[in-house]
Order: structure tokens, then sequence, then C-alpha cells
């Protein structure tokens, strides 16, 4: 009953494992939260740089989730391949336009960070089944990784886990959620399934990386 087409769960959310075991041994960096709880952003060094790399990231999306059909060599596998090109580049959209307009309504202002992270939380909830979705659903599925990444970094913030670049929200809270959209759309796959599937993925890989980080 799990199934996970490109991998939001064993290549995304298996990241954001690791990277929460090393968040938790490394701890927050210098100045990140004060000491009556407030939480001091540290803006990166150059923010043309962060969209040029999430460009990048997203055209090569489309050789990720596209080259995951693992054929090209007749008309149906060629037409599946397009269904993914078309379904990535819908839900990484989806995911820009609503981190950006739930940053706006939240912070009162655009946020580029933000909108680039929601372009990538789209592009990680539709890698877990690209190729059933209609259109429309693969765009609103982009959009609920949008949402849900802005709550889930500030959310982040807020235990005073220090994650510089919404890396365990992106790949790992909005991993889960790609993983648990799949039954909607690919009737091969179960709740129960996805749910045990993402809990094996999680508990192997963090607990794994702390351990060997610790040594």
């Amino acid at each position: 009953g799990f199934s996970d087409f490109a991998g939001s769960g064993i290549v995304h959310m298996a990241g954001a494992a690791a990277a929460l075991a090393g968040v938790m041994l490394l701890g927050a960096r210098t100045g990140k939260y004060g000491a009556d709880g407030s939480v001091n952003a540290i803006p990166g060094s150059s923010l043309p740089l962060a969209t040029l790399g999430t460009f990048v990231l997203w055209l090569g999306w489309f050789g990720f989730n596209g080259g995951s059909v693992l054929a090209t060599a007749s008309v149906e596998s060629a037409n599946a391949v397009a269904v993914v090109f078309m379904n990535t580049n819908a839900a990484a959209s989806g995911g820009l336009i609503a981190a950006l307009l739930v940053a706006k309504m939240m912070f009162g202002k655009a946020d580029l960070t933000m909108a680039l992270n929601g372009a990538l939380a789209g592009l990680v909830a539709i890698t877990a089944e690209p190729s059933t979705p209609t259109p429309l659903l693969a765009t609103l599925f982009g959009a609920a990784g949008g949402v849900l990444v802005v709550f889930s970094i500030v959310a982040l913030d807020k235990m005073k886990i220090d994650d510089p670049v919404g890396a365990i929200s992106v790949h790992g809270t909005v991993g889960l959620l790609g993983l648990l959209l799949v039954p909607l759309t690919n009737d091969g796959a179960s709740f129960s399934g996805q749910i045990i599937g993402a809990l094996t993925i999680f508990v192997w890989v963090f607990v794994a990386s702390y351990i060997v980080w610790s040594i």
C-alpha cells in the first residue's frame, strides 16, 4: 500500500530527517534566538543567487520527476513523461503563489524567501505522485505545500529549531504531505501504507544519522 513515485519520502523526507538530527546536534547559530525567546532573522548573503538556485532546482526537477517514468521509447511512455512535466510545473507554480500570498497576509509584505521555498515545497509535494493528478489537482497540491511550508518554518523557529534555509520544512514537512496526498489520485496506495512508510523512513534515517554524527 505504499507508493512514492519519485521520492517525496525516500529522497526528500529522508534528507530532512538527517538534517533535523544535524540541527539538534549542532544547535542554533549564535545570535539567532534572544534570551527573551525572540527570534532574530539572519538574512542570506545574496537573494539573487538564492533565486537563481531555486530556478536551477525547478528546471532540474523535470528530469528528476520525468526521469522516474523510466521510459520514453513508446508513445504511451512519452505521453506519461509529458504529463509528469506538466504536473511538476503546475505544482511549483501553485506552491510559489500560495506561499507568497500567505506570507503577505502573515507578515504584511511579500517575502521572496518564502516564495522560493513555496516553489520548492510545491515540487516536493507533487514528487510522490506526479503521474495521476489532473493539472488542477497538481496545482492545488502544490499550493497546499506552499501554504504548509510557511507555517512550518514559523513553527520551527518558535520551537528554536534553527533551520537556516527552511530545508526541514520544505523537504520534511511537505515531503510527508506529498506522501499523504498520493492515495487521493492513486488507487494502488493506502493512507495506512503511506503513514507506515513515512514513519519507517523518518525513524531509520533520523536515528542512524544521530548515532553516526554523535560519534
